[in-house]
């Protein structure tokens, strides 16, 4: 399904013009040899341009459409009219000249076998280099002296003949693309993607730019030990594909990956999505609905949007007029040393997925604080709340990572994994956050649980709550109000000393605080100490039964937010006062 997937969208990018076809591919290209019409090499020019790399400007060689580079693994394999000195020039720049040679002789050979009936003068003086070069006297050639430890330090070369690049010739071109459609030395099976009989792939090419994987590209497909093989059967060929479509997966993967604008990562796990017939705008739209606004579109913008699409109704977005049915898939890839591990991989049209994603965005809504910026939690924020922020590494757990975009996308229960990762951090830090409170409350509303009912999962404070532990934590709220304003300025407060015990054992740590509470109402006096007292005496007033022995995790989750919701009910009445007193 996934290979499939892949291949469709492929073809979708290749019809609109933004794929090369079967047999083409891109690298870097850091020298070109230049020939003279006797095959001669003349001069190794560089091919770098300024690109921009963050907030610097720096020269770096130059992505070139060349003939679809192979995959190397263990043996010698040449590519077309772009590869490395060590093939293209036979220069031993690793202290195995024998191997070198070999490489040598065996890009002559692939050169010679497409080019041998191309008649065009290019083809002919390519030949007639490769039959007088001497790789023994590569390193005295006038025209690689001056920039022989560029050449040799890995970069691709590429030949140019009258001022070509030989890959834009047509008849070379054409040479190459009838070798790469009829070549394949693998068996004859039935492609379990395409489902026609043909040769076998038996290494597929490399997948590139997913973070943390090898710079030399990963596979998807591999089987590398017996354990994974059948009947027999070796590498790929317990997958059958074939030449043209595991071409064609890898180069959409290869295209999804290098665009940046629309790659999104979440932990290490790289997200690509995509909509049948292959318009940014349906990516464009759901990475801004999952991560967050930017450039002209303004919060209200996105909600409008996703709200209408969620709705089934089509809307305009990037001058691209987005249908709710079109299919869409998301797909998630983290690295596994020399091959890529599937997070998930979810199919649905794309309203519903927007619908989701609004699900998400409702469940997670609460009261916040007046200086937070975001309308709406990103995800990124999101997962942030489960990590120490003082620590070197800052990366959410990657496997928990993705369960809580698989349950964002399918409207499915969120991983307990994300639950016990905020509880860790509230215990340790004995801060509940809006971050921290609203993936509370998110949890609950999602993952329904008996002890905490849908009356304390609101916005906003609920003082007509019955809840007890949410009356608990409004309680241990108001306590430590009165103690900062008894002791104005005070370092530390209950929350730093009391804030877990309260909410697990109450019955423990709340007469001790009550007690200690009477004594700072003496301390303020005045009409603040009876608007205090009041207060307390209403909350206390809701819990006739005392106080509780012990409080589970769920009721502790009921604790935490009613101490969230009167903290921030606090907050949000002092911020009105001073408006008025302006």
């Amino acid at each position: 399904m996934i290979l499939q997937a892949l291949v469709e969208h492929y073809e979708d990018l290749l019809s609109r013009g933004d794929i090369s076809g079967p047999g083409w591919g891109t690298a870097k290209v850091s020298f070109a040899l230049y020939l003279d019409k006797s095959g001669f090499l003349v001069q190794a020019a560089p091919t770098l341009t300024e690109q921009t790399r963050g907030k610097k400007t720096v020269l770096a060689p130059q992505e070139m459409k060349v003939p679809a580079p192979v995959k190397r693994a263990m043996g010698i394999r040449a590519n077309f009219l772009c590869d490395h000195s060590g093939y293209l020039l036979g220069i031993d720049s690793k202290g195995k000249p024998e191997r070198t040679h070999q490489c040598f002789e065996t890009c002559k050979e692939l050169h010679r076998k497409i080019l041998a009936s191309v008649d065009a003068p290019a083809a002919k003086v390519l030949l007639s280099f490769f039959d007088s070069w001497d790789p023994a006297q590569a390193q005295d050639h006038p025209a690689l002296r001056d920039c022989w430890d560029e050449i040799t330090a890995g970069g691709n070369l590429v030949f140019c003949y009258e001022g070509r690049y030989l890959q834009d010739i047509p008849e070379l071109a054409s040479a190459w693309e009838q070798h790469y459609l009829s070549s394949g030395d693998g068996p004859e099976m039935i492609c379990l993607v395409t489902g026609r009989k043909g040769p076998i792939e038996a290494i597929h090419p490399a997948v590139k730019g997913v973070r943390g994987a090898q710079t030399a590209g990963a596979a998807l497909v591999s089987f590398n030990a017996p354990a994974f093989c059948s009947f027999g059967k070796e590498q790929n060929l317990n997958a059958p594909t074939s030449q043209y479509a595991a071409f064609a997966y890898t180069a959409a993967l290869n295209h999804l990956l290098a665009d940046r604008e629309h790659v999104q990562y979440i932990g290490d796990t790289a997200m690509l999505c995509w909509a049948k017939g292959a318009e940014p705008a349906y990516q464009g739209l759901m990475g801004l609905s999952l991560l967050g606004s930017s450039g002209h579109y303004s919060e209200q913008d996105l909600f409008e949007k996703a709200s209408r699409l969620a709705q089934g109704l089509p809307v305009e977005f990037d001058e691209t007029r987005l249908d709710p049915e079109r299919p869409f898939y998301v797909l998630g890839l983290a690295p596994n040393a020399a091959r890529l591990s599937v997070r998930f991989f979810l199919r649905d049209s794309f309203g519903h997925f927007m619908e989701n994603v609004m699900r998400h965005h409702q469940r997670m809504e609460i009261i916040r604080p007046g200086f937070d910026s975001y309308p709406t939690l990103p995800l990124w924020k999101l997962l942030s709340e489960t990590v120490n922020q003082n620590a070197r590494d800052k990366s959410a757990s990657p496997c928990m990572s993705g369960d809580v975009l698989r349950a964002i996308l399918t409207d499915g229960r969120y991983p307990a994994t994300l639950l016990n990762g905020v509880n860790l951090r509230i215990r340790a830090e004995h801060q509940i956050t809006r971050g921290r409170a609203a993936i509370i409350k998110a949890y609950y509303l999602k993952n329904i649980h008996s002890d905490v009912p849908e009356e304390v999962l609101q916005v906003s404070l609920n003082p007509d709550s019955t809840s007890v532990p949410y009356q608990l934590g409004r309680l241990f709220s108001v306590l430590e109000n009165i103690q900062s304003a008894a002791n104005p300025g005070i370092n530390s407060t209950i929350k730093d000393k009391y804030f877990n015990s309260a909410s697990a054992t109450p019955a423990t740590v709340f007469p001790v605080l009550i007690n200690l509470a009477q004594k700072h109402l003496r301390k303020i006096g005045g009409g603040l100490q009876v608007v205090l007292e009041k207060e307390l005496g209403s909350i206390m007033g809701k819990l006739n039964d005392g106080f509780p022995t012990r409080l589970n995790l769920a009721q502790q989750g009921a604790f935490q937010l009613g101490y969230y919701h009167q903290t921030q009910a606090r907050y949000q009445g002092k911020n009105k006062e001073e408006k008025e007193n302006v």
